[in-house]
């Protein structure tokens, strides 16, 4: 019989908690469970009103992995949705907007994703992004030189960025936007690729084309179209070992010299977040936001 637990006076099924999830650690379903309840003060507030794409693992990373965008099959009514529109059409999509609606989709196994738009103006972006992908034989090391650059550079125009691990191989450099079109969100981004590039030629490619990136760091300016996401922070994701995309400070980018340093697991978070709290809250400051030049 599939547990029931009461969470915030709704009825949660939690299934399979024994289930080993992540074989190289022996990670279970029970412990992604409870990663998810004691982060979710700090990750709730980087979901809420942002409709979630879902990337399920339900039998681990080893297993079928694939993409919900739309509402699942089952979902509990007392689950916020939202209509979302595309460009095949609007599409229902998921707000996970409180622990219930939290630990329900934990349950389903998933990373979380989010656009760079909340629901209350979708294509608007509020969020500006970089996703830095090191070809091998580069890490994260070059990534984090590569960010410093970036840091720099929006500040030059008024920007305060700040950092993340990705929970794969690199990193996500991440500012908060005075509320501005997709399109002139992701116009800004690739010409700072771009002048990456040319100020770092040995390090930094702006192009997705696979053979420009062995030995560098794609910077993917991409993910700031409306119909893209990311990879949302704390969450877990569907890799050999329970990864998950932690902010990190400045001064951890500039000292690294090991991609070990800026790999952080599940079990870490909890004194990480002791310690430095969620480095990623003044994101959540409309004040603090930058206005695009």
């Amino acid at each position: 019989m599939t547990p029931i637990t009461e969470v915030e006076g709704r009825r949660v099924a939690l299934s399979n908690l024994d289930k080993v999830l992540y074989p190289a650690t022996g990670f279970t379903k029970g412990e992604v469970l409870h990663y998810y309840a004691t982060t979710a003060g700090v990750l709730l507030p980087h979901l809420r009103d942002r409709p979630v794409s879902f990337l399920r693992y339900p039998d681990g990373p080893e297993g079928q992995v694939f993409f919900t965008k739309n509402v699942p099959p089952g979902t509990p009514d007392w689950v916020s949705t939202a209509e979302v529109p595309r460009s095949e059409g609007p599409a229902r999509m998921v707000l996970v907007q409180d622990l219930a609606s939290l630990m329900w989709a934990a349950n389903l196994v998933t990373e979380f994703h989010t656009p760079q738009w909340v629901i209350g103006a979708p294509g608007l972006a509020d969020r500006l992004v970089f996703d830095l992908d090191p070809g091998t034989p580069a890490t994260v090391v070059e990534c984090c030189e590569v960010a410093v650059w970036l840091r720099e550079r929006l500040a030059a125009d008024g920007i305060e960025a700040y950092v993340k691990t990705s929970g794969a191989k690199g990193l996500h450099v991440l500012a908060g936007l005075t509320p501005v079109s997709s399109e002139r969100a992701v116009e800004y981004a690739k010409a700072l690729a771009v002048e990456a590039e040319a100020a770092l030629p040995r390090l930094v490619v702006h192009r997705m084309t696979r053979s420009l990136r062995v030995g560098k760091v794609f910077v993917d300016w991409s993910q700031n179209a409306a119909r893209k996401t990311t990879a949302a922070p704390y969450t877990l994701r569907a890799r050999a070992a329970e990864c998950v995309s932690a902010p990190v400070t400045w001064e951890e980018v500039s000292t690294c010299g090991d991609r070990d340093q800026l790999t952080f697991m599940a079990r870490e978070l909890e004194v990480r977040l002791l310690e430095h709290g969620d480095l990623l809250e003044p994101l959540l400051d409309a004040g603090r936001a930058g206005a695009l030049p």
